[in-house]
């Protein structure tokens, strides 16, 4: 059941419609495993104290959330001694459209992760299905030479969920692409304003505020 149709059939205008949706997403959100969120947090301020890189892919809207966790992540934290190394692999679109016309869509992030991606970096793969199959190439890529795969996925988690070695589920139903990336967009504003947090106590701690 589609819950959005739903709420748009019985709504009377865009002020009720509204009030429901934000009560759905709430609900959604509710429902997150923060267990998986705190995970996520851990792999990530280990990359950054190994100084491993973190590849964030995505399609569509998951792209543009891709863009933005590495924006916040990478520049948001203002970690620049010890910095988190990430890079949305959906970005350069010279790349992307090259890769795509001569090796097929299927393609575009595995071929940049045989470039980039070394056993010790992470991957992080953001798709509501779970189910592109850009996406579980890149998975069983990054999974077969010992990097570390986080999923964000949302309906039934489909293959990214099964397959990944730390998986953050939101459980909206299958095709409510809406409250799924909203909730994956929240967990980056979530993640980012703790891992800003974490390195300005950082810099508290080390006599370096304001560096």
């Amino acid at each position: 059941m589609n819950n959005i149709n739903e709420m748009l059939n019985a709504s009377c205008g865009v002020g009720a419609f509204s009030k429901r949706y934000f009560s759905y997403l709430s609900k959604v959100l509710d429902a997150i495993d923060v267990s998986s969120i705190e995970e996520f947090v851990e792999i990530l301020l280990d990359a950054r104290e190994r100084g491993a890189s973190v590849f964030f892919i995505g399609n569509g809207g998951s792209a543009s959330t891709a863009s933005h966790f590495v924006n916040d992540i990478g520049v948001g934290t203002r970690s620049w001694d010890k910095p988190f190394c990430v890079m949305s692999l959906s970005d350069n679109s010279s790349v992307v459209t090259a890769i795509g016309n001569d090796r097929g869509y299927e393609n575009i992030f595995v071929e940049q992760l045989r470039l980039y991606l070394k056993p010790a970096d992470v991957v992080v793969m953001i798709s509501a299905s779970g189910n592109s199959p850009n996406l579980i190439k890149a998975l069983d890529y990054a999974n077969d030479i010992g990097a570390m795969t986080v999923g964000l996925t949302s309906f039934d988690g489909g293959v990214v969920k099964s397959r990944s070695k730390c998986n953050i589920h939101v459980p909206a139903e299958k095709g409510e692409y809406g409250p799924a990336e909203d909730a994956h967009l929240i967990i980056d504003h979530l993640v980012s304003a703790y891992l800003m947090h974490h390195v300005k106590n950082e810099l508290l701690q080390g006599g370096k505020e304001g560096a």
